[in-house]
């Protein structure tokens, strides 16, 4: 190791707190993932295509009715990202300083204060907990609940 090296800034803490909201609030879009990894993370980028999908499958249930079946299969991809992006958001709000820190702020200290848990860490881990369950209780329901409809309309006319 050089003396430049030893010398180097180790930059700007990463911030449990703002971590975990940016994982609620745009993480469908992978905005946690960006802040946390960079441009370059391929899982932010999937977070973004997913929910693409998704949005575009609500977009084709708004212009071709509940009927569509290729909306069938886009929209439930809407609700798992929604609630990956909220686990995530839990898992970031639950770990520890010490794991946190030498994770996303290799170099720092132990227990630095951007690894710690406050009130606004606790906000975001509940409401997580919400519209994970919602994005991916709903998004199932109405996949099965198409699934189930097709089914039965394909075995009526096969009974006619």
């Amino acid at each position: 190791m050089t003396t430049s090296s030893l010398s180097a800034p180790l930059g700007k803490p990463k911030n449990k707190t703002l971590a975990a909201w940016l994982a609620l609030v745009g993480g469908a879009f992978g905005w946690h993932r960006l802040y946390l990894h960079g441009w370059m993370d391929v899982w932010a980028w999937v977070h973004v295509i997913a929910t693409a999908l998704g949005l575009w499958g609500v977009d084709r249930v708004f212009a071709y009715g509940q009927d569509d079946k290729l909306s069938w299969l886009l929209l439930p991809l809407l609700g798992l990202s929604i609630a990956a992006a909220c686990l995530t958001g839990i898992i970031y709000a639950l770990a520890t300083p010490e794991r946190w820190n030498a994770t996303h702020n290799p170099g720092h200290d132990p227990q630095a204060p951007a690894g710690h848990t406050n009130w606004l860490t606790i906000g975001a881990l509940v409401f997580a907990l919400m519209f994970g369950t919602i994005g991916l209780i709903s998004s199932l329901a109405f996949g099965f609940q198409r699934y189930f409809e097709y089914q039965i309309e394909e075995g009526l006319k096969l009974s006619q």
